[in-house]
């Protein structure tokens, strides 16, 4: 697994899932073109790239140019790295047809390849194997996750964290294991 101090950027939940299996970082997914619509995880994710920069991985094809585009627009340039993924004609497994201008999304790359793309463009990362990360039953035994009163409880730690109300329980993990360790984690709890 791959430790990287830069938010990574993708489109869809299967990117991120994707990526999950050899990243440890935060990921963040733009629901597509969700993101035109969505100002908050627009702010959020220009927040990231100020305070650790950010790295763009759209899949390669008109859609994915545009989300990219749009999103660098308004953001320094050296707050972010762009991944391109090649282009592979193909099909997702999941999937019944191929897109629409037949090309294979990040979510259709093999983990080897991927990780050449981040060695590539000399991102800076170290080798890891986590070996105590917080997962969902801490956000569980701290009532964030799957109990009476967990909505208000997270909405709390939400607000701790300066972070934005609509990030999801995945996401919200995500951004714990990748900004802190679970002593950390124990301790912010205590304070909610």
């Amino acid at each position: 697994m791959l430790k990287i101090k830069e938010a990574v950027i993708v489109e869809g939940k299967y990117d991120k899932i994707k990526l999950a299996n050899i990243l440890d970082t935060l990921i963040i997914e733009t629901n597509g073109f969700g993101i035109y619509k969505d100002k908050e995880k627009l702010n959020f994710i220009r927040r990231l790239a100020d305070e650790r920069g950010i790295i763009i991985l759209t899949d390669s094809d008109h859609s994915g140019f545009q989300i990219r585009n749009y999103i660098a627009a308004g953001i320094d340039r050296d707050k972010i790295k762009h991944i391109y993924i090649p282009d592979i004609k193909g099909k997702e497994k999941r999937k019944e047809h191929p897109s629409k201008e037949g090309k294979l999304g990040v979510e259709g790359m093999s983990d080897t390849l991927l990780v050449s793309l981040f060695e590539r463009e000399n991102i800076n990362f170290s080798r890891i194997e986590k070996d105590n990360p917080i997962t969902n039953y801490d956000l569980f035994e701290a009532k964030i996750s799957g109990t009476p009163n967990s909505k208000e409880r997270k909405s709390r730690l939400l607000k701790l964290l300066d972070l934005p109300e609509f990030l999801s329980t995945n996401s919200l993990l995500s951004y714990l294991n990748s900004s802190m360790t679970k002593d950390d984690f124990i301790e912010i709890v205590k304070k909610i």
